[in-house]
C-alpha cells in the first residue's frame, strides 16, 4: 500500500504530475535564478551551506524555548559568518551571495526565523558606506566586514517607527569635550526593534535629533559603542536587551536601547553628506534627497522577497493538492487529488502566477532603480520623485498581496496546513513581517498618493508626465474608456484609466476640502481613504503593465514550449487581477453583464490550461526541501509519512507516560474514590 512505500521513492500521484508536464522545469529554473551563471552559483551556495551537518537542525526549532532558540540562531549565524569570511577570500561575495545568505530562500534554510547577524551585514555595514566620509569608512569599514565589532542599525522607537520626524533620541554637541552626549529622554524615545541589538550588537549606528550651539539641526547618524568589546557588558549609560517573544521573525534577537548622557567623540557621526566643525558650526546636507536612495534600495529588494514568499507557499499548496485526495467529483470514481476542484486552483494558482509577476517586476524595478541611482549621482533629481512613490506602492502591494496569498495558500491545505511541520506559520510570520518593517503599508500608500495627487494637477495643466504616470495624460485625453474587448492589452489599459480615475477622485475630493476652508494636511488626512485607493489602484495598474511587457519580452527569449506556458500564467494573472477589482471597473468603464461573465470564463479556462503544468511550474522555482522545510511540499510528497515522522520528533513523545499524569491528572481522577 501507498503508506509502506520506501521513503526514497516519489509519491505516483506527484511522479504523474510532474510527466504531464509540456515545458522543461530546468530552463524555468535557469531563468527564475537569473541566468545560468547564477544558476550555477546558486547551486553551489545550496552545496556550501545544506549539506553541513553542523547547519542542520535534529530537534525542529518550534520546540526551542525563546533563549534556546537565540543561543542555537547565533551558533549557526556565527558558522555562516565564517564561510563568508571565507567566500570574501576567495572574492566571492557578490550582492547575490549576502541575498541569498540573508534575505532569499538559503539563508531561510538555515535559519528559519532570522538571523540575530543580519542587520550587521544588510545595515550596518551599507549605512557607514552610505554615509560615511572617505576617512570614517577607512577606519570602521574593515573592522566591520571582518567582524571584529558587529553592529545594528537604531532608529526606531517605542514611540516612533515610520514618522521619522517624531523621533526623540537627541544628541547635543559638547564644544568643550568635542564630543555628543546623546540621550533618550523618556521611555517612548528607546531604541526599540533594532535586529541583533538585544544581546548580540557591540556597536550601533543610532539615529538621533541633532542640536549643535543650542539649534536644532535634523536627524544625524552616530556610531555608538553600546558593550565592552572584550566582555561584552553594556557601556556605562546604556540600558540595553531583547524585546520578547514575537509572531514571527523569532530568531533575530530584536532589542531595546536606552541612552543616558552617553558621549561619542565628534568623528563618529557620521559625516558624507552633513557635518559638525569642531567649534559646533552645522555645514547642512547639499542635498536632502541622498538618504532616499537607501530606502529605496530596501524597498526594491523587498519586493523580491515577496516573490519568494509566495513561491515557498504555493510549492507546499501545489503539491500538497497534488496528493491529497478527498470528496468524489463522479461517485463511481475514486477520490480525486483535490487540484481536480476548480476551487481549489483557484486559490492556488493565482498565488504562482503572482510569485512570478512579482519576480520579474522586482527585476525591472531593480534596473530602474539602478540607472536612476546613476542619474542622481549625476545631479540629475528628475525621476527620483517618481521612483520613489513607486517603490513605495509596490513595497505595500506586494507584501500585502503576498501575506493574503501565503494565508490563502495555507488553508488550501485544510487542517494540516496549521500545523508548525507545514511551515506556514513560518511562512506566514515573514512575510506579514514586510507589511510593517521598511515603512509601514498604509503610510507607504499615503506618500505614492500624495505624489499621485500632485501630478494629476500638473497634467490638468496640459504638462507631460513622466513614464510611471503618463497615463493620467491618456485618461484625460480620451475622457471615456471605449473598446474594452477583454484582450490582454486592453486589460491593462483598464487598469491604467481605472487608476487615473481614482486619482482624479482623490484630487477632486481633496480640492473640495479645500475650498471648504480646510489645510492642505488636514485635507488628505480628510480624504486618506481615498489616497491609499487612488495609491492601490496605481500599483495595480503598473503590476500590470509590467506582468505584460516582461512576460512577453521572457516569452520571445525563451523555448516556444515555456512561452505557452507564461502566456498562461499572464493571462491568469491579469484577468484575476481585474475580476478582484471588478467594482472599480464597473464604475469608470461602461461593462456589461456579459463583459464580466466572459472574463469569468476565461479566468475558468486559464485554470485548466495550468493545470497540466502547476506541479511542474512550483517544481521550476527550485526550491531546495530545506528551503522550504514542510512536511506537506516536499519533492518526493510523502506527506503523511513525513507528518507522521515529525511527531517523532516531538519530546513530548519520548515517554509513554508524561509526568503531569501522575501530579494532576491521577490525583484529580481519583479524588472522588
Amino acid at each position: 500500500s501507498r503508506n509502506k512505500m520506501p521513503a526514497k521513492e516519489v509519491n505516483p500521484d506527484l511522479q504523474k504530475e510532474r510527466n504531464t508536464a509540456t515545458f522543461n522545469p530546468h530552463e524555468f529554473s535557469v531563468f527564475w535564478a537569473g541566468g545560468e551563471e547564477r544558476y550555477k552559483e546558486k547551486k553551489a551556495l545550496e552545496k556550501m551551506f545544506l549539506e553541513d551537518p553542523a547547519l542542520q537542525d535534529d530537534l525542529p526549532i518550534s520546540y526551542l524555548s525563546h533563549k534556546e532558540l537565540y543561543e542555537h540562531s547565533l551558533r549557526k549565524a556565527c558558522i555562516i559568518g565564517e564561510k563568508i569570511r571565507k567566500l570574501r577570500a576567495d572574492g566571492e561575495d557578490g550582492v547575490d551571495t549576502y541575498n541569498a545568505l540573508l534575505g532569499g530562500s538559503l539563508g531561510a534554510a538555515i535559519l528559519k526565523e532570522g538571523n540575530p547577524l543580519s542587520l550587521h551585514y544588510v545595515m550596518f555595514v551599507p549605512t557607514i558606506m552610505g554615509q560615511g566620509t572617505m576617512d570614517q569608512q577607512v577606519e570602521w569599514l574593515s573592522k566591520a566586514w571582518d567582524c571584529e565589532i558587529i553592529g545594528t542599525y537604531a532608529q526606531t522607537e517605542l514611540g516612533h517607527g515610520t514618522f521619522l520626524r517624531g523621533l526623540e533620541t537627541r544628541a547635543d554637541y559638547d564644544a568643550k569635550t568635542q564630543e555628543f552626549v546623546i540621550n533618550s529622554p523618556s521611555l517612548t524615545a528607546y531604541k526599540w526593534w533594532p535586529g541583533g541589538l538585544g544581546h548580540t550588537a557591540n556597536y550601533a549606528v543610532v539615529v538621533a535629533q541633532l542640536y549643535t550651539k543650542g539649534v536644532f539641526r535634523g536627524l544625524a547618524p552616530f556610531i555608538v559603542q553600546l558593550r565592552d568589546s572584550d566582555n561584552h557588558k553594556p557601556m556605562p549609560g546604556i540600558d540595553i536587551g531583547d524585546i520578547g517573544t514575537k509572531l514571527g521573525m523569532k530568531g533575530v534577537n530584536n532589542g531595546y536601547l536606552g541612552l543616558k548622557n552617553v558621549r561619542v567623540p565628534l568623528n563618529h557621526m557620521l559625516m558624507k553628506n552633513q557635518q559638525v566643525l569642531p567649534d559646533g558650526t552645522y555645514v547642512a546636507p547639499k542635498n536632502s534627497v541622498l538618504t532616499y536612495g537607501t530606502m529605496m534600495f530596501v524597498r526594491c529588494a523587498l519586493i523580491r522577497d515577496t516573490a519568494t514568499s509566495l513561491a515557498k507557499a504555493s510549492t507546499i499548496a501545489t503539491r500538497y493538492s497534488a496528493v491529497r485526495r478527498q470528496s468524489p467529483i463522479d461517485p463511481n470514481q475514486p477520490e480525486p487529488q483535490i487540484m481536480e476542484h476548480t476551487t481549489q486552483q483557484l486559490k492556488l494558482f493565482p498565488q504562482i502566477a503572482k510569485a512570478i509577476v512579482f519576480k520579474t517586476t522586482g527585476d525591472s524595478i531593480w534596473n530602474m532603480y539602478n540607472v536612476i541611482s546613476g542619474e542622481i549621482e549625476l545631479g540629475n533629481l528628475d525621476r527620483l520623485p517618481e521612483m520613489h512613490a513607486l517603490s513605495c506602492c509596490l513595497k505595500a502591494i506586494c507584501s500585502a498581496d503576498a501575506t493574503a496569498g501565503v494565508e490563502t495558500c495555507r488553508l488550501s491545505c485544510g487542517g494540516h496546513g496549521y500545523m508548525d511541520c507545514s511551515n506556514f506559520p513560518t511562512i506566514y510570520g515573514m512575510t506579514t513581517a514586510v507589511c510593517t518593517y521598511e515603512g509601514e503599508n498604509t503610510v507607504m500608500l499615503l506618500q505614492t498618493a500624495r505624489y499621485l495627487v500632485k501630478v494629476y494637477g500638473q497634467a490638468l495643466n496640459g504638462e507631460t508626465l513622466v513614464p510611471t504616470v503618463a497615463y493620467i495624460n491618456e485618461a484625460l485625453r480620451l475622457q471615456k474608456f471605449v473598446n474594452f474587448d477583454g484582450s490582454l492589452e486592453s486589460i491593462v489599459k483598464a487598469f491604467q484609466f481605472v487608476a487615473a480615475n481614482k486619482i482624479r477622485i482623490a484630487y477632486e475630493q481633496i480640492e473640495l476640502r479645500r475650498k471648504q476652508g480646510h489645510g492642505t494636511e488636514v485635507a488628505a488626512n480628510l480624504c486618506g481613504t481615498f489616497l491609499t485607493a487612488a495609491a492601490d489602484l496605481h500599483a495595480r495598474a503598473f503590476l500590470a503593465q509590467s506582468a505584460y511587457t516582461e512576460l512577453l519580452a521572457v516569452s520571445r527569449d525563451v523555448s516556444p514550449a515555456l512561452a505557452d506556458v507564461l502566456k498562461v500564467v499572464l493571462e491568469l494573472y491579469l484577468v484575476d487581477a481585474c475580476l478582484n477589482r471588478i467594482g472599480d471597473f464597473l464604475r469608470f468603464i461602461d461593462l456589461t453583464d456579459q463583459d464580466v461573465t466572459k472574463l469569468e470564463l476565461r479566468l475558468e479556462s486559464c485554470l485548466k490550461q495550468l493545470r497540466p503544468n502547476a506541479v511542474a511550474l512550483v517544481d521550476s522555482f527550485d526550491l531546495h526541501d530545506r528551503v522550504l522545510d514542510s512536511a506537506l511540499g516536499a519533492y518526493d510528497g510523502n506527506v503523511y509519512e513525513h507528518i507522521f515522522e515529525s511527531t517523532k520528533k516531538n519530546p513530548l513523545n519520548k515517554e509513554p507516560v508524561n509526568g503531569a499524569f501522575h501530579k494532576y491528572l491521577k490525583p484529580f481522577m481519583k479524588a472522588h474514590l
